[in-house]
């Protein structure tokens, strides 16, 4: 079996559950400022660029106030409309505890991502945040795999990506590390993406007993 050194997370769809909070705060500026709502799937094909890009193509005229109003209710909402899924806090927990370097790679922007990590508690476990707005690109690129590695000095081999989309799996596919693809509340599942994947996984307690004896 591989052993581990590193293990990087995903965020929306794999440790929280936050995807009827991110559609609920879209819809609340459209609303706002566009009159219109827009339906999840119309939402999810947004996805890729940070937040930021999407409210500024969105809304141009008003995008300050806009993004502004937008995290405003994200922050607001965020204990009633999003948590960690059950035993994913617990898992963290216990990778940290066998000495795992944790990191976070998400297509989120910087502000939502610490929202999210802050309100659900398991911000200060981890030892690196990488938000969409911290590269060049966006997801699929591999880049904050890639920065993860050289951070902490670690070879490919010893670093899996944890994620629920075919975005994660490319991503660690370009940066030749192992990628689990978890599939709770994918909203990719029915694709098939997770065939690909070096390993695939229906519920948290699959991961937890994989990853706890994964850890060097």
């Amino acid at each position: 079996m591989t052993k581990y050194k590193g293990v990087i997370f995903d965020v929306d769809g794999t440790l929280t559950s936050t995807n009827k909070l991110i559609f609920a705060s879209f819809n609340h500026i459209t609303t706002k400022y566009l009159n219109k709502t827009f339906t999840d799937e119309e939402i999810i094909s947004f996805f890729g660029p940070t937040e930021n890009v999407i409210i500024k193509d969105l809304i141009k005229d008003n995008y300050e106030e806009a993004r502004s109003d937008y995290y405003d209710f994200y922050r607001k909402n965020h204990s009633q409309m999003a948590d960690t899924y059950p035993g994913i806090s617990t898992l963290i927990k216990k990778l940290k505890e066998a000495g795992a370097i944790l990191s976070i790679y998400t297509g989120k922007g910087r502000e939502s991502s610490e929202i999210t990590l802050q309100e659900t508690g398991i911000y200060k476990y981890f030892d690196m945040i990488v938000s969409g707005d911290d590269i060049e690109g966006f997801k699929p690129s591999p880049e904050g795999i890639e920065m993860f590695l050289e951070k902490y000095h670690l070879d490919p081999e010893e670093v899996i990506m944890i994620g629920d989309a075919p975005a994660d799996q490319k991503a660690s596919r370009d940066a030749s590390v192992h990628i689990a693809s978890v599939l709770w509340d994918s909203y990719a599942k029915d694709s098939g993406f997770w065939k690909e994947s070096n390993h695939a996984f229906n519920t948290v307690e699959e991961l937890s007993s994989f990853l706890l004896s994964s850890i060097k």
